[in-house]
């Protein structure tokens, strides 16, 4: 179907928190807008989302923009929240940019919001004349000003992946490359959950896990005793779960 024919739903959009881990630091992706109206009262950054087409479903619809804003495919994707307080869209700056931006007439707007978990050395194909896509540090957020209600949903959306590691800890394995150290995993959950875990136990914890494999590599260049290497075999976590 032609873009000319899609029609915006004005009241409902999806907002998606997209975790990336770059070995050291969780990182989460960022829009940013360019604007000649930069004051105090508005942000060039943002969360990648958007309203939603009349005749899609929230899922459909998110998945969507990610691969619109982002050029990926094949995300692990999860609705978490919704926002819906009145004052979201209050503020005239943004409120103008996303009348510009769809050409429609924005009142009150419900959005909800969507984690994405991904390999940060996916390339990121991202096209446009008047955003960008960049990385930055979660903790970056504390003194950061985000566009609408972004910080919030950001926070809401770290909280809701901490509360699912405690029933479903494979989800870190979207967030690793394909083969990585004990070492790895262990500082991705610690940075997470904000602890810091007893190297042993967690060790013995993670071994449980249906799926994951000790390979016979180590791993390479390193200036210390090169550690063992493992890696997450999803098909076995999902005939499990079958």
């Amino acid at each position: 179907m032609s873009n000319d024919l899609l029609v915006y739903n004005p009241h409902v959009s999806v907002d998606c928190v997209v975790f990336g881990f770059n070995g050291e630091n969780l990182k989460v992706l960022l829009i940013e807008r360019m604007s000649s109206e930069f004051d105090d009262n508005f942000s060039d950054k943002k969360l990648p989302g958007s309203i939603i087409y009349e005749d899609e479903n929230l899922d459909t619809a998110a998945t969507r923009i990610l691969n619109e804003l982002t050029g990926l495919k094949n995300i692990f994707l999860s609705q978490f929240h919704s926002f819906g307080d009145p004052m979201r869209t209050s503020n005239p700056r943004d409120k103008n940019w996303l009348e510009k931006t769809t050409k429609m007439k924005i009142g009150r707007i419900v959005t909800v919001g969507y984690v994405a978990l991904i390999k940060i050395s996916r390339k990121i194909i991202f096209e446009s004349e008047n955003t960008t896509a960049k990385w930055y540090d979660i903790k970056s957020l504390d003194t950061m000003k985000l566009a609408f209600d972004h910080n919030k949903i950001a926070q809401e959306a770290l909280k809701h992946i901490r509360h699912q590691l405690t029933l479903e800890p494979y989800i870190l394995f979207e967030l690793l490359p394909q083969k990585f150290t004990m070492t790895q995993l262990r500082h991705l959950y610690d940075i997470i959950m904000e602890k810091k875990s007893d190297v042993r136990n967690f060790q013995k914890k993670i071994l449980q896990i249906e799926g994951i494999e000790q390979l016979d590599e180590v791993q390479k260049d390193v200036p210390y005793r090169a550690p063992r290497l493992y890696r997450f075999n999803k098909k076995k976590q999902k005939k499990k779960n079958k």
